[in-house]
């Protein structure tokens, strides 16, 4: 038994149900201690004014009603790292071993796609990545020769669209392939809607972009602000900006993602356990997601990631994950020490390709 704060009292198997539930109904683990989570269900009690944790777990058992409940009450609990070029391998193996076979592979089919999910987004440093990673890797200037996403090659009107982006330079790689008709579009997705929230919007501190390139921030990103304040943010998302360490009155810089790499990225909220089918994909990242899930909705998981690759595609995971569905139909392959892995082109036989 543990009393909060508040004097509300909650029991050990409140405490276990709580967990379950979380794990039914997402897929995650809750590993935190014991303390920190009676300290979380303190503080959401209050703010929801909750009268007892039976009345949040009734809330929660109903969250098929409304989903949003599970992904606020997670929201601050769950242990989240993220960053631009976390994951550096898997960058680099993106631009300069993956999209050069992908595009070449691709290229004679006429003007085509270049499709991106990035499974566990969080706030949208690894989207941004992944795009600036593309631009590099079609010398398309980190993300200033993106065009409107429809196809025609245009230059964008002042408001960029968020349904993809049109590489507009015909830069040719080695293989002699063009990119100047190829459509590219990053779908972002996370469990946390304040997650996705940041993402959109793009507004990150100097701080979190300490170790990109200076030439690399000056084609991306355009300077906010310098006193703690960002311009055309709307009073009522100051929580969020907060968040987002944009508030904070340290007198730091804040940085906006440029609207051309922008228009490249498209953000929704989604639970992994109960995905809504967007399409198939030449690359899936689903990076440090594996470790909070279950034994059973890790494998579940993999299997849909499989199915929802292009046949020839690329999945990457974290240097620390395993494949842990080994029937799966993989080939692992690496690239200056990264490992990622890769749905033979066979595999198009079985889905009527």
């Amino acid at each position: 038994m543990h009393r909060l704060m508040t004097g509300i009292t909650i029991l050990e198997h409140e405490l276990s149900e709580l967990r379950l539930l979380m794990e039914r109904q997402t897929g995650i683990l809750l590993d935190c201690p014991n303390s920190a989570l009676v300290a979380h269900v303190a503080d959401y009690l209050q703010r929801r004014e909750l009268e007892s944790p039976a009345a949040l777990l009734a809330r929660l058992r109903a969250a098929d009603l409304d989903p949003r409940e599970i992904a606020t009450f997670l929201d601050g609990i769950l242990n989240v790292n993220t960053g631009f070029f976390r994951h550096p391998g898997a960058m680099n193996a993106l631009s300069r071993q993956v999209i050069p076979q992908v595009l070449a592979r691709k290229s004679n089919e006429g003007p085509s796609t270049l499709r991106i999910w990035s499974t566990g987004c969080s706030t949208g440093e690894e989207p941004y990545s992944i795009a600036m990673s593309i631009c590099e890797a079609l010398g398309s200037g980190n993300g200033n020769g993106t065009g409107n996403g429809n196809g025609n090659g245009t230059k964008e009107a002042k408001t960029a669209p968020r349904n993809g982006g049109i590489c507009e330079t015909a830069t040719p790689l080695a293989n002699g392939c063009s990119t100047k008709d190829w459509s590219i579009h990053i779908v972002g997705t996370d469990l946390l809607p304040s997650a996705i929230q940041i993402a959109e919007r793009g507004l990150y501190p100097q701080s979190a972009l300490a170790g990109l390139p200076p030439a690399t921030i000056r084609a991306c990103f355009s300077k906010i602000a310098s006193n703690g304040t960002a311009n055309g943010i709307h009073e009522g998302n100051t929580s969020t900006v907060a968040n987002n360490g944009s508030s904070n009155g340290n007198g730091n810089s804040y940085l906006l993602v440029k609207p051309r790499l922008r228009s490249l990225v498209t953000f929704n909220t989604m639970n992994l356990t109960k995905p809504v089918y967007i399409g198939r994909f030449d690359c899936i990242f689903c990076m440090d997601v594996l470790p909070h899930l279950s034994r059973s909705q890790r494998a579940a998981l993999m299997e849909r990631l499989h199915l929802y690759l292009e046949p020839g595609g690329y999945l990457f995971l974290s240097q620390t994950e395993k494949l842990c569905a080994p029937n799966l139909n993989f080939r692992s392959e690496t690239y200056d020490g990264y490992t990622f892995h890769r749905k033979p082109l066979a595999a198009a036989a079985a889905y009527g390709r």
